[in-house]
């Protein structure tokens, strides 16, 4: 019974491949749409792929365009080619703003750039233009039922956005670039107002203040001491319970001290 099992499933195989192999050197466009729908339907991306790929140019202008382009944008994205499949998901709401598809098109395009968005160390160019991409799609269908997702999706990218700067800013920290470190943590804070990494960058940008201050010329001690104390008071009010408070209140004596010191000596 097994090997009949066997030999019906090798046969299905064979018959399929050979088929397709028919169809793909055949130059009927029907049969092509026809076996590309089927396996289309059954989720044989690239071979459904290979057969669109063939006909699209011939069925430009005729009623199976829509359908047609649709799917062959689709069979892109499932094989994750996501620059190209964006690019045909773009040009089908283009040539087909009212289709019903249209919707479905416009969140798969965006939802591709956001896979082509890199880790959050790397270049964000791509990020950006995912962020853009979602925003106009829920723009554009406020009452999607994509939309939660798309929010999502958003959220995701923004917080890479964020983590690069804030690790950007850390790292001036991490060569004692000090003076840059405090410019970026606050840029960081300044657009990233509800970041979940706030409490670290409160920390950072008080400890490279610190840093600053402790190191600084005579000329240029007070000020600096001062800065850095009250980056550490903002610290205390913005996380009263901060990790950072046990660490932070030794540092802070020896700024008030060093202060103390130099104003008496003043």
């Amino acid at each position: 019974m097994k090997k009949l099992f066997y030999f019906l499933i090798i046969t299905v195989l064979i018959t399929s491949c050979s088929e397709f192999q028919k169809a793909l050197k055949s130059e009927d466009a029907a049969l092509k749409f026809q076996l590309g729908t089927e396996l289309y339907e059954q989720g044989k991306w690239n071979k459904a792929y290979r057969l669109f790929e063939q006909i699209l140019p011939k069925y430009r202008g005729k009623p199976q365009a829509e359908k047609l382009t649709f799917m062959h944008a689709k069979c892109s994205y499932e094989l994750k080619d996501y620059y190209i499949a964006s690019y045909h998901f773009d040009k089908f709401v283009d040539i087909y703003p009212d289709s019903e598809k249209a919707e479905e098109a416009s969140f798969l395009s965006a939802k591709g750039y956001y896979h082509n968005s890199p880790v959050y160390s790397k270049e964000q160019k791509e990020t950006i233009e995912a962020i853009e991409k979602l925003q106009l799609f829920v723009n554009s269908y406020p009452n999607s039922q994509y939309l939660e997702e798309a929010n999502k999706l958003v959220k995701e990218l923004d917080f890479k956005l964020e983590k690069k700067a804030f690790e950007i800013a850390k790292q001036y920290d991490l060569i004692r670039d000090y003076k840059a470190s405090i410019k970026s943590f606050n840029n960081f804070l300044v657009d990233f107002p509800g970041t979940v990494l706030k409490e670290d960058a409160l920390f950072y940008r008080f400890d490279a203040a610190y840093n600053l201050a402790i190191l600084s010329i005579d000329q240029l001690k007070k000020e600096r001491l001062e800065e850095a104390i009250a980056y550490f008071e903002t610290l205390k009010k913005a996380f009263p319970d901060s990790k950072y408070l046990e660490e932070g209140a030794i540092m802070h004596e020896e700024l008030t001290n060093q202060l103390h010191t130099f104003t008496t000596k003043s």
